[in-house]
């Protein structure tokens, strides 16, 4: 990132905090899905809870310069549709121009920080529904971890209930991330097998008064077409964090893409700091793996 570019950000939040504001109502907003029918999202809201890891780098991304160049280089490549992250990040790139015409979804709740004795407590702290719709957003995503074994998940589950009819009376998409988790070592680690996240996702697509506007962010695990019959609701792929053996990676993604239901990938870590550091050639590489329609032309489709 340029030094004017820094200087600019920074001037606008010391001197006129209100222009952010007017760039998120200037900002000139597209359809949820683009001719390709399928959507490729860039995300970027991990730092907001503390997860500053990628790849094998433990503070990979806590340079905020070079985080929003890799951010401005996957946003730059034909084919990636959109953002999701924290209203800091999301900001950043107003005051940059970088969001027009790219779907922006709001990161809602960042309270379950990795390792504190509260990391299931995901209460919201970020973006909230009256906010996404004020601020002009597209949707928001929410977190949710299931531990039966923590009283703290029914808050969470309650939170998440009212946050998805909140922003279906705003007509904006609800991504919902479910996990079953379990404690290994002292420590939370997501429950990976086909049934628990078949479990997870039963109680996230319930969640709310209603799921017209509720979309799911689901991991690629084992027996993923089982695991796509457990829901109707649209779907998108999470990208995880891959410190390496991207082919494998690509795989697994590009054949999970295949299934019903599932329209797309929502990516971050893997991509902003693929092991050889080109972002560039892992984003072409993610959109290529996207299904389009038989007779379109890949070329037009740069959301």
């Amino acid at each position: 990132m340029r030094d004017e570019q820094r200087r600019t950000i920074s001037e606008i939040r010391t001197r006129d905090p209100g222009a952010i504001a007017a760039a998120a109502a200037r900002r000139r907003r597209r359809a949820w899905l683009g001719p390709s029918g399928r959507l490729m999202i860039i995300a970027a809201d991990h730092p907001a809870r503390g997860s500053l890891q990628a790849g094998r780098a433990p503070m990979a991304m806590a340079s905020r310069p070079d985080l929003l160049d890799r951010i401005l280089v996957a946003l730059g490549r034909p084919g990636v549709d959109g953002i999701l992250a924290t209203a800091d990040v999301i900001e950043d790139l107003l005051v940059l121009g970088a969001l027009d015409e790219r779907l922006v979804i709001g990161s809602m709740n960042r309270s379950g920080l990795p390792g504190s004795v509260f990391e299931v407590d995901d209460r919201f702290t970020a973006y909230t529904p009256a906010a996404l719709a004020a601020g002009q957003l597209d949707g928001g995503k929410m977190l949710l971890r299931i531990d039966p074994h923590d009283p703290a998940t029914a808050g969470t589950l309650e939170a998440c209930g009212a946050a998805v009819t909140e922003l279906a009376r705003h007509r904006l998409t609800a991504l919902i991330e479910p996990f079953m988790v379990h404690r290994r070592d002292g420590q939370r680690v997501n429950d990976l097998s086909p049934d628990s996240v078949i479990r997870s996702i039963a109680v996230a697509s319930g969640l709310g008064a209603t799921s017209a506007y509720s979309w799911l962010k689901i991991p690629v695990v084992a027996e993923m077409e089982r695991v796509a019959e457990s829901f109707t609701l649209p779907a998108l792929l999470l990208g995880g964090n891959t410190a390496d053996h991207l082919d494998e990676v690509f795989a697994r993604w590009q054949a999970a893409l295949r299934l019903p239901t599932v329209y797309g990938l929502v990516a971050g870590r893997t991509l902003l700091y693929p092991p050889d550091d080109d972002v560039a050639a892992a984003v072409d590489v993610a959109v290529s793996l996207l299904p389009y329609p038989a007779g379109s032309d890949r070329r037009m489709m740069s959301g």
